[in-house]
C-alpha cells in the first residue's frame, strides 16, 4: 500500500551497509518499461548502500513465471547474501494474472525458504499500468533496502 507506514530498521541502513555484500537480481522482460525502470531504481538503491557493481548479477528473463527459476540457479550456484526478483503483471481481461501472480509469488517464496536466502519480491501486481508507474521507482529502492536489511540480518541470526 504506498504510503503505509513501513516502520524503522533496528539498524538503520548507511552507505555503508552493502558493503561486501554479493547480490543476484532477476528481472523479467515482460512490461519492460516498468521492469527497467524497478531495475534502474534497484541499482542506484544498491550504489547507495554501498553495494559494489561488480558485486551485482542481473540477469533478465521473459517473464514473472521464469524468475523463481532463475532465482533458483542463483542460489544453487551459490555466493550471493541475498536476491531481488523484479517484474511486473498488470490485469488483463482473463485469469491468466491470478495464475501468473499467485505462482510466481508462491515460488519465489518457496525458493527463499528452500535456500534459506533472502529473496526481496518486486515483481508488481497491479491493475493498470498507471498504478505500475506509480510503484516503479519506490518499489525498485525498496527492494535494494530489503535486501540489504534481510542479508545483514540472516548473518547476524547465523
Amino acid at each position: 500500500m504506498q504510503g503505509a507506514n513501513q516502520g524503522a530498521a533496528d539498524k538503520p541502513l548507511d552507505g555503508n551497509s552493502g558493503k561486501g555484500l554479493r547480490i543476484g537480481i532477476v528481472q523479467a522482460r515482460f512490461n519492460a518499461d516498468i521492469t527497467d525502470a524497478l531495475a534502474s531504481a534497484c541499482l542506484d538503491e544498491f550504489a547507495a548502500l554501498g553495494v559494489a557493481s561488480n558485486d551485482i548479477h542481473h540477469v533478465r528473463v521473459p517473464g514473472a513465471l521464469e524468475v523463481p527459476v532463475a532465482l533458483q540457479a542463483l542460489a544453487e550456484r551459490g555466493g550471493y547474501h541475498a536476491l531481488v526478483a523484479l517484474g511486473c503483471i498488470i490485469r488483463g481481461e482473463t485469469y491468466h494474472f491470478e495464475l501468473v501472480a499467485n505462482e510466481s509469488g508462491a515460488s519465489v517464496s518457496r525458493v527463499a525458504l528452500d535456500y534459506k536466502l533472502p529473496i526481496a519480491n518486486a515483481i508488481l501486481t497491479t491493475e493498470n499500468l498507471e498504478q505500475a508507474v506509480a510503484r516503479q521507482t519506490d518499489k525498485g529502492r525498496d527492494a535494494a533496502r530489503v535486501a540489504v536489511e534481510m542479508a545483514r540480518l540472516l548473518a547476524d541470526l547465523s
